[in-house]
């Protein structure tokens, strides 16, 4: 089911290397930015970044089988690969031939991958809440498992979940995603209580539309990708991550950030959902990253 879409916002249906066709779009003017979204989200977690005033001329897709884009014919095309060959479809598309790329949770993966197979298309990397490879491994931190487990920990609960996915969609699709219960996961420490409730509220509604059981298979196909060699990483980098996240160790973001020669951290407070919870301080540092780059 296709998510709701903002005023001004151009639809793209690039057709990716494989045949399988993308949902994407673009919005905006001013300096080309990619983004390599986290998983199930869309051009609504974005709000300083996607508009009309931001700046910039910010272009994106749905993965494959997700808000609208088709899943591939032959669905074990699911890989990272085959996403960084998507994030291509659209750049053609929108007429990006080079760009900032700003990368959320499992998004990360994809722009780190472009970023090495198309060098000349990356202008620079905001990786926000998110490792390049090996992301299961990085996830559940907060709750002291030892990090050879955590691969296998999450890898095991995405089964399961992608087991029980029809009858969690359909209990998603029936609690409304109402500004009580974006301040209850607050209480919780899902989210941080600095996000923007509206915002946040929009996102569940989104988030909650998808098929779960195929949600959790593009899980699984992440999942196999494996942390890479960036001891010569050709693009400039800087990370941003959340002491509180629990699905990307705000220690695991900072050893990444050690491994790309020349990339810089940011530690700030918040979770793995630091584009909702402050859109002006992710506005902030693609700005900064714009100013290290030739865009």
């Amino acid at each position: 089911m296709e998510q709701p879409r903002p005023p001004g916002m151009e639809q793209l249906r690039p057709t990716s290397a494989d045949g399988t066709v993308v949902h994407g779009w673009v919005r905006g003017t001013g300096r080309a930015v990619l983004i390599a979204n986290g998983l199930g989200s869309g051009a609504a977690a974005w709000p300083a970044v996607v508009g009309e005033d931001t700046g910039y001329r910010a272009a994106g897709w749905h993965y494959r089988g997700l808000a609208g884009s088709p899943r591939p014919r032959d669905e074990r095309h699911i890989s990272v690969d085959h996403h960084v060959d998507d994030a291509v479809a659209v750049m053609d598309a929108a007429d990006m031939s080079r760009a900032l790329v700003v990368a959320w949770s499992v998004g990360v993966n994809v722009a780190f991958e472009l970023a090495l197979r198309h060098p000349d298309r990356v202008a620079g990397i905001l990786a926000v809440s998110g490792v390049p490879g090996g992301t299961f491994g990085a996830m559940f931190a907060p709750a002291r498992l030892p990090t050879p487990m955590r691969h296998g920990v999450g890898v095991a609960a995405a089964r399961v979940l992608r087991g029980v996915g029809p009858a969690l969609g359909a209990v998603s699709r029936r609690v409304e995603p109402t500004p009580q219960l974006v301040r209850r996961l607050a209480r919780l420490g899902v989210v941080d209580r600095a996000v923007d409730v509206e915002t946040m509220r929009a996102t569940l509604d989104g988030f909650a539309r998808h098929d779960f059981r195929w949600y959790f298979t593009l899980a699984l196909g992440i999942a196999r990708h494996r942390a890479m060699d960036l001891h010569d990483f050709p693009v400039p980098t800087l990370f941003v991550t959340g002491r509180k996240d629990m699905l990307a160790s705000a220690d695991d973001v900072a050893k990444a950030a050690a491994a790309v020669p020349g990339a810089e951290l940011e530690v700030v407070a918040g979770t793995h959902y630091l584009p909702l919870e402050q859109p002006e301080l992710v506005r902030e540092l693609l700005s900064q990253l714009a100013a290290r780059c030739a865009v």
